[in-house]
């Protein structure tokens, strides 16, 4: 499998966006992208719970709209909540008027200083504006899970051989992520259970934003 990880370089360039936590003594960061979904997300509370395992959970928040409870559960079971829009919109294809607005109404919803653009693209003025008021997380792991091509055991293997201290994982809690995620993530939580890792979630103070 192809190892889709930003490279060095780029991750420099581009400071104030969070690939990983190189100086991470212990955890690693298992996040998920595009819930609250029923069915999904709540098997995913089930798995992290059997682990004592915290996650951070990236939400659309038309679905948080859609499924309150779930999103309250994630929140009460102590997980972190990231912005990742209203309507999973499209940085490079949306006027930023446009763009902004919608993750501003998202945040209405999701009270997070946490951000993580759909589909990982943004363009260079939308970032701009977004870290004034967001951290921007990214990834150095990305799991493959929504693809069909990609199988179950590939999903694991490419996570499980990848992963160490400080690495930010994703995975989807979606209807078509499914079903790697359901063969995936009990099997990479055994692997780092086993290396003595704990899985943690993802806390920015606020005095942080805009670093550089």
């Amino acid at each position: 499998m192809i190892n889709l990880s930003p490279p060095r370089f780029f991750q420099r360039f581009f400071k104030n966006i969070i690939w990983n936590f190189p100086d991470e003594k212990e955890g690693v960061f298992l996040t998920f992208d595009d819930g609250p979904t029923q069915g999904v997300t709540p098997w995913v509370l089930d798995q992290l719970a059997r682990y004592n395992a915290k996650a951070t959970f990236f939400c659309l928040a038309k679905n948080v709209e859609m499924n309150p409870d779930i999103f309250e559960r994630v929140v009460r079971e102590g997980h972190a909540i990231g912005n990742h829009s209203y309507s999973h919109i499209k940085g490079w294809r949306t006027d930023t008027t446009q763009y902004i607005q919608d993750v501003i109404y998202a945040n209405s919803f999701l009270h997070t200083n946490l951000y993580r653009p759909p589909y990982g693209r943004i363009t260079a003025r939308q970032f701009r504006l977004i870290t004034y008021q967001y951290k921007i997380v990214l990834w150095d792991v990305l799991s493959m899970d929504y693809s069909r091509r990609v199988s179950p055991k590939k999903v694991t293997k490419f996570v499980i051989d990848n992963v160490k201290l400080g690495s930010i994982v994703v995975f989807h809690d979606s209807l078509k992520a499914e079903r790697n995620l359901r063969y995936a993530l009990p099997r990479v939580l055994d692997a780092i259970t086993a290396t003595g890792m704990v899985c943690k979630p993802i806390v920015i103070p606020r005095k942080n934003i805009r670093e550089s």
